[in-house]
């Protein structure tokens, strides 16, 4: 199924090229694909009228807490928010609406997973409060999970493995494919089916798509098991998919599963 996303950077809803994030002098080589005229409460409004729940707001750095609270002040429950969370501020944005945490950075210390952040976190809000945001990049040929605004690798490869234990601590993962995001190249199949194979807990994955084709594609691939995120290549966000057309494919399959 179809997941809605609002990206924040320096307080507008944006669409970039997310591993030209790198933080480092002020984002020089930084890849802008859209910035939006309408604030983020204007999308947070657009998602709860369609009832598109599971969808996430991002802060893509400082600056952006507003613009997330007015969103997440829209639909209460309706969204989750990531970027930035900590053990201080966690319960705190999800009194201010949200329905999970997303925590990338929180949960690996250096190169490591952090296992008694994670466990912290869990005492905290709860494993059902909690999304493992666990974007990759290929080196050597495997997926690794990456952290720090996906510049940094990590020594754990996204496998069969530590994918269920990763999800003894969370309620959902999200994958963000980082060699395409952002570049509405096409979603990686391979990356889709891993995840469909071996994800004991629901799975969104993001990057890549192009057409409204990549649903069709990644529900194939996945076996069901996959949401997707579509961000760039929205006609909402500049792109050429319509909006409308991703509704009415969320309407379609969603009569199918309940047929079913």
């Amino acid at each position: 199924m179809f997941r809605p996303c609002i990206d924040l950077h320096e307080g507008k809803v944006k669409q970039i090229v997310g591993s030209t994030l790198t933080g480092v002098a002020g984002d020089a080589e930084l890849v802008t694909h859209f910035v939006a005229n309408q604030p983020a409460t204007w999308y947070a409004e657009l998602y709860k009228h369609y009832n598109l729940r599971g969808g996430h707001v991002i802060m893509l750095g400082p600056g952006n807490e507003q613009q997330a609270r007015e969103a997440l002040a829209v639909w209460p429950g309706g969204m989750q928010i990531g970027g930035g969370i900590s053990l201080d501020n966690a319960r705190e944005w999800l009194d201010a609406g949200a329905s999970h945490v997303i925590v990338n950075s929180l949960a690996f210390k250096g190169e490591h997973f952090d296992e008694e952040n994670l466990s912290q976190l869990v005492r905290l809000v709860g494993q059902d409060k909690i999304v493992l945001d666990l974007s990759c990049r290929i080196r050597n040929g495997q997926y690794y999970i990456v952290t720090e605004r996906w510049q940094k690798f990590t020594h754990l490869p996204l496998n069969e493995m530590n994918l269920n234990n990763l999800s003894t601590y969370c309620d959902e993962f999200l994958i963000h494919a980082v060699d395409v995001e952002g570049k509405a190249m096409g979603i990686d199949c391979k990356l889709v089916a891993l995840l469909a194979d071996n994800s004991p807990i629901p799975a969104t994955y993001a990057g890549g798509a192009k057409s409204i084709d990549d649903l069709d594609r990644i529900e194939e691939v996945g076996h069901g098991r996959v949401d997707l995120t579509i961000g760039t290549a929205l006609d909402i966000f500049g792109g050429t998919i319509k909006f409308n057309d991703v509704i009415l494919w969320n309407r379609k399959h969603q009569g199918a599963e309940t047929a079913a």
